[in-house]
């Protein structure tokens, strides 16, 4: 079940998934960009609001340096239409129930949660260059201040 963890200098997987509205998303719509693509367990939950809202916060910054914000979760496009409108969020939101590109990207697995091993869904955020390699794997991420931490890692002042 433990899938091979992606890291900087591979190619980031391809993938086309349907946004809160229906719409097909694909990474190769953003040949030639900068995206950050991250994973989040489930919407409309504390963590992964703060995570949404750090991110939506900080919107302006990473476009300005280049960078496309793509979510991706398992929820259903419903849930993530209703996350988008209630946290006023200004980027896209995936969903991938089938849970394909979570594993494609190994953000899906073993975990530690309240001292137990469980399977789900690994916080997890990739950043993906103009020729679609990844600048940055970065597996089991803190909801808080991770956007921060990213600008940081990406030389983004505020």
């Amino acid at each position: 079940m433990s899938e091979t963890r992606l890291e900087a200098g591979s190619t980031a997987p391809a993938f086309t998934l349907p946004d809160q509205d229906g719409a097909p998303v694909s990474l190769a719509d953003f040949a030639g960009r900068k995206v950050v693509v991250y994973f989040y367990p489930a919407a409309s939950t504390p963590g992964c609001t703060t995570q949404a809202c750090d991110f939506r916060d900080n919107l302006n910054s990473l476009a300005a340096a280049g960078y496309q914000v793509l979510g991706v979760s398992k929820d259903e496009q419903s849930a993530l239409q209703r996350f988008r409108t209630e946290q006023g969020l200004n980027f896209p939101l995936l969903s991938d129930p089938d849970l394909e590109v979570h594993r494609a990207y190994a953000a899906y697995g073993e975990k530690s949660l309240y001292g137990k091993t469980v399977t789900g869904v690994l916080r997890s955020t990739f950043v993906v260059d103009e020729q679609g390699e990844l600048t940055h794997a970065l597996y089991n991420v803190k909801a808080t201040g991770h956007v921060a931490s990213l600008r940081k890692k990406l030389k983004i002042d505020a």
